[in-house]
């Protein structure tokens, strides 16, 4: 599965941006689709998971501002990202779980985009 990620960029706090994750060479209407980021100097961390039926899963940082959501037709997953904070700057990515239910860690999943970067200014 190929994984390309976009609609990162530079916005203002308060502002909203949507990413688009796009899923090739696989359907992945069956799988776990994640999004995860990762901050200059910090470790990848968790950001939002959805399942193949809808069920999805928040971190604390983004829920109530973040929402996930898939297009199995179209094997596109997004990120609706609300009220965005200087402290959401990262490089997000997109990734697939193939085997195993939700998950919240990065090891759990097998296929990676490359990432696109959201910066937020104050």
């Amino acid at each position: 599965v190929q994984l390309q990620a976009s609609g990162g960029g530079l916005v203002q706090a308060g502002d909203s941006l949507r990413l688009s994750c796009s899923a090739s060479g696989r359907t992945v209407r069956s799988y776990i689709m994640g999004w995860f980021r990762q901050a200059p100097g910090k470790e990848r961390e968790f950001v939002a998971a959805i399942g193949w039926t809808g069920t999805y899963t928040y971190s604390d940082s983004v829920k109530g501002r973040f929402a996930i959501s898939r297009d199995n037709l179209r094997n596109m997953v997004y990120l609706q990202m609300n009220n965005l904070k200087p402290e959401d700057t990262a490089v997000y990515f997109c990734a697939v779980r193939t085997v195993g239910g939700i998950s919240e860690q990065s090891h759990a999943y097998d296929h990676w985009g490359q990432g696109t970067q959201v910066t937020v200014s104050s």
